[in-house]
């Protein structure tokens, strides 16, 4: 069974599948977070969607660098869970099947390749309480113990 966080489905709504790979990604006692400054003005766990026919490591790996300028080693999956939300950003209902993964940030390598997304530092506590999705705040608080 796969955990369900945020709002039920709405009835009499299509919802396109959407795959997507996140990670908690913990260094020095902080946690390397993302911050969205449009559509969404959220702070996030940095990951994204897996495109068709990509692994979904691979993706993490894409997705960690474009939205933070990291590069990751390590990852080790953590669990999933799925949400339904409109993405503002594509104009349609999703189904979004989140996988999580526990990983380590290791070289930076520049700024975020994202337009509107900064990449910060913060306690684990900070995130947890900043962290807009329920979802990743319960594979933050099940990876650091908090």
């Amino acid at each position: 069974m796969i955990l369900r966080f945020g709002k039920p489905p709405k009835a009499g709504v299509r919802y396109k599948s959407r795959p997507g790979v996140y990670a908690v990604l913990h260094r020095e006692g902080q946690v390397l977070l993302t911050y969205q400054a449009a559509p969404h003005y959220e702070y996030q766990l940095p990951g994204g969607g897996v495109d068709p026919g990509e692994h979904p490591v691979a993706a993490l790996h894409r997705e960690v660098y474009e939205e933070t300028g990291w590069r990751i080693s390590t990852p080790k999956r953590l669990g999933v869970f799925r949400r339904f939300v409109f993405m503002p950003e594509y104009e349609i209902w999703a189904e979004k099947v989140c996988a999580l993964y526990l990983a380590r940030p290791t070289t930076r390598l520049g700024p975020p390749l994202e337009e509107d997304h900064t990449a910060l530092f913060a306690s684990p506590e900070f995130a947890f309480a900043k962290i807009a999705n329920d979802g990743d705040r319960y594979f933050l608080a099940q990876a650091l113990g908090l």
